[in-house]
């Protein structure tokens, strides 16, 4: 069973028992989420956030929720992993935690200037093929914070895989406050309302190679 194709939605009813094929009809994966769900390290933590959603439901921007939930986790200081092409959008959000009394600590993707060449790219395989371009550079985001020291991290804008780095490398726990999306207005759900309509459409198909 593939949940995304499912029209009942048991789970959400509170149904346990679910269906034939229903990955509920094993409950060893859900056993076993509870026994950590349960532990030290990650009771606290789940129990905030599920209450920061029930406090701001509907109601507080997504950095808000995010601020809220770092002061009731009494995290001090907060990092801060932001593409170049949204460093407004990191400055402005360093500045309202700092308001908040929150410490920060930031580090730019193009950290280092490390020049495309010198992780094996081609001239061709730039955005602006014959220009001197610098890679993007998570990994290095991520140690940067971990000196830091930061008590937790929030992503803004990082390229897709880049921020799969970032995630993997960070000692502290990360959430993203902004997915790129270039091309939508940082708005990437707009493609999927989008997915059956116009050039949407024949973007989807060009891009696979269809």
């Amino acid at each position: 069973m593939n949940c995304a194709e499912c029209q009942l939605l048991f789970c959400y009813q509170g149904i346990k028992d679910g269906f034939p094929g229903c990955p509920m009809e094993d409950r060893r994966f859900f056993d076993e989420s509870l026994e950590l769900l349960l532990k030290e390290e990650n009771h606290r933590f789940f129990l905030t956030s599920s209450g920061i959603e029930a406090k701001g439901y509907g109601r507080w921007p997504r950095a808000l929720e995010i601020m809220r939930f770092c002061k009731d986790m009494e995290y001090e200081k907060i990092g801060i992993a932001f593409c170049v092409g949204l460093r407004k959008e990191a400055a402005i959000f360093n500045r309202i935690l700092k308001e908040h009394g929150f410490l920060t600590a930031s580090a730019i993707c193009k950290g280092g200037a490390i020049s495309k060449e010198e992780v094996g790219m081609s001239d061709e395989e730039k955005v602006r093929p014959g220009k001197n371009e610098m890679i993007c550079n998570p990994i290095a985001q991520a140690l940067r914070l971990n000196h830091e020291r930061t008590d937790f991290n929030v992503a803004i804008g990082l390229c897709v895989g880049h921020d799969s780095l970032f995630y993997k490398y960070s000692e502290a726990p990360v959430t993203t406050l902004v997915t790129k999306d270039r091309r939508l207005g940082h708005n990437p759900v707009a493609g999927l309302y989008l997915a059956d309509s116009g050039y949407i459409k024949d973007a989807f198909s060009e891009a696979m190679g269809e």
